[in-house]
């Protein structure tokens, strides 16, 4: 399946978990949940994949990275990763979600 294709029908369907991180970004840019959704929504590829160890146990896991528009053509930045908890759902975890600077 598409990747971005996944993580769209994950935001269609809520199944979201944003970080700290990325709701600190979001309020310094004014910017909210269903903003930062429909910009990935609109999205028209992932921009940039990541390669990244986890720190706690050193597995790697792939990052994503999107910039889309909103519907009022704001561009916003996200990136963001898979993640599966108690073996049932699998979630589009928001590491980090701004305005972008592009």
């Amino acid at each position: 399946m598409d990747i971005l294709a996944r993580i769209k029908r994950l935001v269609l369907n809520g199944k979201v978990i944003f970080t700290t991180k990325a709701e600190t970004e979001m309020l310094a840019d004014g910017l909210t949940k269903a903003l930062v959704f429909e910009a990935i929504i609109n999205a028209p590829f992932i921009s940039k994949t990541i390669r990244s160890h986890k720190p706690e146990t050193g597995k790697r896991e792939m990052l994503y990275v999107i910039k889309g528009l909103t519907y009022d053509s704001m561009l916003i930045y996200t990136k963001g990763k898979f993640k599966t908890i108690d073996q049932q759902e699998v979630f589009y975890v928001l590491i980090s979600s701004k305005r972008s600077t592009d």
